[in-house]
C-alpha cells in the first residue's frame, strides 16, 4: 500500500460548490488550510495526528484541485513532526484513511448519498 495517495472523482456539481464542500470537509476534519486559490478551485491543507477524537498516527498533507467539469483530484502524503514529507517509516493506511474521510465529508456536504 503506497504512503502517497492519488484519487480522482467526478461529481455532477459545479466547481464552486465542490470547492466550498472541500473547505467544509477540511474544517470538519480539523484540518488547517495552508494555501488556497479560490479562483482556481484549489487548496492545500494539513491534518493533525488526531482527527475527530481518533488517533490516526501521522500528520497528513492533502491538496485538491477541482476542474470546471466537476472533477476533483486529491493528492495526499504523510508528514513528519516538523511538517516535511515523510519519506520512510510511515504507518500503513493512515493517508488512505484521511483521504477516505475527506471524500466522505465532501460528498456529504454535496448531498451525495454514501456508496453502498
Amino acid at each position: 500500500m503506497p504512503f502517497e495517495q492519488h484519487q480522482e472523482k467526478k461529481y455532477p456539481k459545479d466547481a464552486q460548490s465542490i470547492f466550498q464542500a472541500a473547505l467544509k470537509a477540511t474544517e470538519k476534519l480539523e484540518g488547517k488550510i495552508i494555501s488556497s486559490t479560490p479562483e482556481k478551485f484549489s487548496l492545500t491543507a494539513r491534518f493533525p495526528k488526531t482527527i475527530l477524537g481518533q488517533t490516526v498516527g501521522e500528520r497528513t498533507e492533502l491538496s485538491c484541485i477541482i476542474s470546471g467539469d466537476g472533477t476533483i483530484v486529491v493528492d495526499a502524503f504523510p508528514l513528519d513532526a516538523v511538517e516535511r514529507k515523510l519519506m520512510f517509516g510511515a504507518r500503513k493506511g493512515v493517508t488512505l484513511t484521511v483521504v477516505t474521510w475527506f471524500i466522505a465529508h465532501l460528498e456529504h456536504n454535496l448531498g451525495i448519498p454514501p456508496a453502498q
